[in-house]
């Protein structure tokens, strides 16, 4: 199996557990029935991007064993949230079905959208992406899962589920950043993108020129032709 198998599988599942949740506790709830909405698009929009323009790096197969215990079962983490939101009848205040349909709505935009940016321009053409939702952020479709799990976690109205996206943030999502930065470093111009580019959050701000270094011959050429997969987020 794939990792984008044990992703997948994961997501499939989101529905069924809030529901069997929902009926085991009898919570019919309206912040049951909204977490149940908003986890459960997430998960259906997911399963349609991974069908029609899927990340490459989720196509590495690893054993069941592996698969388990370091894909699916952190993934399962972001279940904590809606037990404790439907096994305390937790009741929220209006602000914050605003604030949560807020993040949720942005953090969707910015997830889905840019990864729809940069697989569709990587397939017409190589090298750095620095216009649409890329053009303030090196990473935008981190920032917008940031927003949904953030979501996710205020409807709990508990400290757990923040530690657990805490602990993906820290452990998976800035890892892999960095981990892009230094893959695209090797691209003509990405000094001065990085410049005017935020890590996770947008630049707003102009920031100065910034001058290339000084590259080896042909090395633009190298540049040019790497694969799509290493421009993955």
């Amino acid at each position: 199996m794939t990792v984008g198998d044990y992703i997948n599988t994961h997501k499939a599942l989101v529905i069924p557990v809030i529901l069997g949740l929902m009926w085991h506790y009898q919570n019919w709830s309206t912040e049951a029935f909204v977490y149940l909405s908003i986890h459960g698009t997430y998960s259906l929009l997911w399963l349609i991007k991974q069908a029609t323009f899927r990340d490459l790096r989720f196509d590495e197969q690893k054993p069941v064993w592996i698969g388990v215990l370091f894909v699916f079962l952190p993934l399962a983490g972001y279940y904590i949230a809606p037990f404790l939101l439907i096994s305390r009848f937790v009741v929220l205040p209006p602000y914050l079905f605003a604030i949560v349909l807020f993040l949720f709505n942005m953090g969707v935009f910015l997830h889905y959208v840019s990864d729809a940016q940069k697989y569709y321009t990587l397939n017409l053409k190589k090298g750095l992406i620095e216009d649409g939702l890329f053009s303030r952020t090196r990473n935008p479709n981190y920032l917008g899962e940031v927003f949904i799990y953030v979501a996710f976690a205020l409807m709990s109205m508990h400290w757990l589920p923040f530690l657990v996206l805490s602990a993906w943030v820290f452990g998976f999502f800035v890892r892999n950043m960095l981990q892009k930065d230094r893959s695209l470093s090797r691209h003509p111009g990405f000094a001065r993108y990085r410049a005017r580019t935020g890590l996770l959050w947008p630049r707003i701000l102009p920031v100065r020129a910034v001058a290339e270094p000084s590259r080896a011959p042909g090395s633009d050429n190298e540049s040019a032709q790497s694969p799509q997969r290493e421009e993955s987020a």
